[in-house]
Parts: C-alpha cells; sequence; structure tokens
C-alpha cells in the first residue's frame, strides 16, 4: 500500500491547495485526534450532513448509532459516503480582514459505506470506536448485553481516498499591508478534557481508574 491516497478529481484540494497533504500517516493522525465526524451523503436527491462518533481501524472507519436511527438506516442504502473532521488550532489576525483566517487541520475522506451485520466484526468495531473516544475503558466494563448489541446499528466505511489541509503559522499579508500600524498575530486555541465529575450514584470508595484519570487535561 501507498503511502500517500491516490490524487484524483474526487480528493484533490483545488483551494489553498498548497496547504493540501495526501500522506496517510497525516490523514490518519487528524482522524485519531478528533472527537466528531461529519458524515454526509444524499437522501432523495438532496445533500444531508450528521455529526457522528466513530473509530477508525487502519483503513475503515466506524461508525454507529441506534439501529433504527435514520443515518443508520440510510447509510445502509447508500453506496457512497463523505466524511470530515476539522480542528482549530487557532485565530489569525492579519492586517485585513481578507487576509485574517484559521490556522487549522482538516481531513475529507470517501468510501462506500457497508452495514456490519457479522458479530464478531461489530463487537470489534464498538470497541474501537469506544477506544477512539475512552481509550482503555473498554476492557474496564461490563460485557455488552445481547439486546444493547442487536440494539445499536454499525456502519464501517472503508476507505477510498482521502486528503487533508493543514494551516499553520502567521498571517500572510501583502507586501503594503505590513506598513499599516495594527497588531497581527495568532491567537492559539485549544480543545482539552479538563477534570473529572463523578456520577453522585458512583459506589462509595470508588475512585476513577487510572486510564481515566489519564484523559485529564489531555489537548485535543
Amino acid at each position: 500500500m501507498s503511502d500517500a491516497y491516490p490524487v484524483s478529481n474526487k480528493n484533490k484540494v483545488r483551494q489553498l491547495n498548497e496547504k493540501a497533504n495526501y500522506d496517510r500517516q497525516t490523514v490518519h493522525d487528524i482522524l485519531d485526534a478528533a472527537l466528531v465526524a461529519s458524515v454526509g451523503f444524499v437522501q432523495d436527491g438532496e445533500p444531508v450532513v450528521v455529526p457522528m462518533i466513530y473509530g477508525r481501524k487502519q483503513e475503515t472507519i466506524y461508525l454507529h448509532g441506534a439501529r433504527k436511527a435514520r443515518i443508520i438506516r440510510l447509510l445502509e442504502q447508500t453506496e457512497r459516503a463523505c466524511m470530515n473532521v476539522t480542528l482549530v488550532d487557532g485565530i489569525v489576525f492579519a492586517r485585513s480582514a481578507f487576509n485574517s483566517s484559521l490556522n487549522y487541520r482538516s481531513a475529507t475522506l470517501f468510501g462506500r459505506p457497508r452495514f456490519v451485520e457479522d458479530p464478531a466484526e461489530k463487537l470489534i468495531a464498538l470497541k474501537v470506536i469506544s477506544e477512539h473516544t475512552m481509550p482503555g475503558r473498554w476492557d474496564e466494563l461490563r460485557d455488552p448485553l445481547e439486546k444493547e448489541v442487536k440494539m445499536t446499528g454499525v456502519v464501517a466505511l472503508d476507505i477510498d481516498t482521502a486528503s487533508a489541509k493543514v494551516a499553520t503559522g502567521m498571517p500572510d499579508d501583502e507586501d503594503a499591508d505590513y506598513a499599516i500600524p495594527v497588531w497581527a498575530g495568532v491567537l492559539p486555541l485549544q480543545s482539552m478534557l479538563t477534570k473529572l465529575e463523578s456520577d453522585d450514584r458512583v459506589i462509595d470508595g470508588i475512585e476513577p481508574s487510572a486510564v481515566v484519570r489519564a484523559m485529564q487535561g489531555k489537548v485535543i
């Protein structure tokens, strides 16, 4: 397998293409850092975008929802889907509104969704999704009940192709604008998990596990 996704009319970045990156590892790193994806597909000839949690296993993205949820039923029926995640890293203050922007990491992928029916793959998929959001937590919890698994719909989106777009650094102003007496620069933005808050029905004496405590303060 190539280290980069093949570039085609589907995944080619056309606007600000100097920020484009087709490296698989770059795309994977962005996917692995984000928590929520926007999944796009067509319903009755109209575009639909739905936020979903997910997990990645190699070149497959697993998405889940209630088995009877509209998004699961529609993804089961469609032949193509698109998914995007975007992480904003800062606000770029330029010397003009036109050149002001954001620093960000974004990944867009395209693939063919398939409904996961095999019980073994379904359990693997649910663990992948859980571990993406809460690393190490799956092994601390009780096993999923049969009825819970049946009530959950899982869709696998096998990545056909993808691209990333990454913007970093200071503003890129017009040469003449550097003489304008106005401040310019970057205001960094961090998404961070903060401090655990206990459910008031936790059994007395039970403390968060090491894997849960380790997530406190994690920067996304």
